[in-house]
């Protein structure tokens, strides 16, 4: 209750203000509202490479590292900081291009102009796990709340997707029509067709960790469990795993901010065999050092299977967690690699090596569609076209139409 309420509040004041600045002209401009950054930095690359005539600002909830490349404005949104939010409202309410990369409650309260397009650059580029009105908790939340999830997905003009397998989760996860489904492919993952960037992000890591240079990485990235945040407890056995494998591995762990204190005194314990990266923003670096990744309902395999490297699925509480968020029809089908429960068969498969590639391809070509290395300059041809900038000598206007050819090209 209390909740809902703090909530109305703030749309209520949300609301107020972006009445007030809807009367001033829209500009042309892109508001970037990011929680994770890398697709919208994906996305602004694109935007100053082609010189697309339009100003851009950046909202944004945490100062990521992504954001340190931006060389334009960053405010603070949804957070203390009571002017920058004033602005940041300002800002959203005069943008002809509202890019956002989650789900944002501000949504629900407002009223974009005709003119205005909202791009939803969503965070992940499979699912695994249920999400949006798929999301079984949902259930438990009020009326009024799931009243007002509706309102915000009913703002998404557009929906930015690698896949038609990811288009119709969309559509059902936040009740959308074919018309919304932007099938451009995902920004982010044009860093895995980027060999110079590849070698840079290596080489960067191995002069940071030397070690890495003679043995394999495996990286531990499990999902985030919001419904088990107090009680969360990592269930890898790292004396096992140190006992196994110390002589040809180490183990990198990726935990979402919120319980990454679990990881706090692994590195002094197992010195030289685990290495805490969780305050590290940019997992894809981490996939690109990656030789065996360790995960579970995460969306983590869909870029990795990008690199074709082996991967485990370690689902401990597939009972409990399905049961209460919810995952994907046929899970145990669906991922391309070993379900284990254990570190014993953790063990086991890495020391056995029984990993099928051909399956890891497979899964990236379902869920990598179209996502082939150009997929921030599709999109930014996409959504501009020719009002904002010329391509190759020829305005886009006349090349638009050819979009879906050279995509299934």
């Amino acid at each position: 209750m209390v909740r809902e309420l703090a909530i109305w509040l703030y749309l209520i004041i949300f609301k107020t203000f972006f009445q007030i600045f809807s009367l001033f002209p829209l500009k042309d401009k892109a508001a970037f509202v990011v929680s994770f950054g890398d697709n919208s930095l994906y996305v602004y690359r694109a935007l100053r490479k082609q010189n697309v005539n339009i100003e851009v600002i950046f909202l944004a909830k945490q100062k990521t590292d992504f954001l340190k490349e931006v060389d334009e404005p960053v405010l603070s949104f949804e957070t203390a900081n009571v002017i920058d939010m004033i602005q940041s409202i300002y800002h959203l309410a005069t943008s002809k291009y509202i890019f956002i990369d989650n789900y944002y409650g501000f949504l629900s309260a407002v009223s974009f102009k005709k003119e205005v397009q909202c791009i939803q650059l969503w965070h992940a580029v499979g699912a695994l796990k249920q999400f949006g009105l798929k999301d079984l908790s949902i259930k438990k939340r009020s009326k009024r709340a799931q009243k007002r999830f509706l309102k915000v997905y009913e703002k998404f003009h557009k929906v930015v997707v690698g896949s038609n397998e990811m288009a119709k989760i969309f559509m059902e996860s936040f009740n959308l029509t074919s018309d919304r489904i932007l099938k451009t492919g995902v920004p982010r993952t044009d860093l895995f067709f980027d060999l110079k960037s590849k070698k840079k992000i290596r080489d960067h890591w191995f002069s940071r960790f030397p070690i890495m240079k003679n043995k394999k990485v495996i990286l531990y990235a499990p999902t985030y469990r919001d419904n088990l945040i107090e009680n969360f407890r990592i269930q890898l056995d790292f004396k096992k795993m140190y006992d196994a494998l110390c002589d040809e591995y180490i183990i990198i762990i990726k935990l979402h901010p919120a319980v990454r204190e679990q990881a706090k005194n692994l590195e002094s314990t197992y010195n030289g065999f685990v290495y805490d990266l969780s305050e590290y923003d940019n997992i894809n670096e981490l996939l690109i050092i990656t030789d065996i990744l360790i995960t579970d309902y995460s969306s983590v395999p869909f870029e990795f299977s990008l690199l074709q490297r082996p991967m485990l699925f370690f689902v401990y509480d597939f009972d409990q967690y399905s049961h209460t968020r919810g995952i994907i029809e046929n899970y145990q089908k669906e991922v391309p690699g070993p379900i284990v429960y254990n570190t014993d068969e953790i063990i086991h498969h890495i020391k056995k090596g029984d990993y099928n590639i051909e399956s890891i391809v497979e899964f990236s070509k379902k869920w990598n569609q179209y996502s082939d290395g150009k997929s921030s300059e599709r999109l930014v041809r996409e959504l501009f076209q020719s009002d904002y900038f010329m391509y190759k000598g020829v305005s886009y206007e006349s090349k638009i139409h050819g979009i879906g050819k050279e995509i299934q090209g």
